[in-house]
Parts: structure tokens; sequence; C-alpha cells
């Protein structure tokens, strides 16, 4: 379950940065390219893969 937990968040932080550079503009070629919005969800999709990883991390030392 805990590399289960890590895959997710690591795709999480991975589409996270991709839709944050699309929305700011920085990596063209999607409908998402230039629209702030995406820039906002790729943030919160990071945000949640770290919290994700950090809190398998911290679950790992503390059984």
């Amino acid at each position: 379950m805990r590399i289960f937990v890590r895959v997710i968040a690591g795709l999480l932080v991975t589409l996270g940065v991709i839709w944050i550079l699309q929305g700011v503009g920085l990596l063209p070629g999607s409908f998402m390219t230039g629209q702030l919005k995406w820039a906002g969800w790729g943030a919160l999709s990071v945000v949640v893969g770290i919290v994700l990883l950090l809190s398998g991390a911290r679950r790992a030392r503390h059984p």
C-alpha cells in the first residue's frame, strides 16, 4: 500500500508541474496553455502530492 501511495503522490506532483507550466504558457501545445486556472489546479495537485509523500514518510518512521 505504501508503494501505491508513493506512485500516486509522484504522479500528482509530476502532473501538477506540467499543468503549472502549461497554465502560465511556458509549455505550449495543449488546450490548457495560457489558462491560469490550470496553473491553479497544478499548484493544488503539487501540494496534495507533497502532503501524501510527507505523510507516508512520517508513517514509515512511526509505525
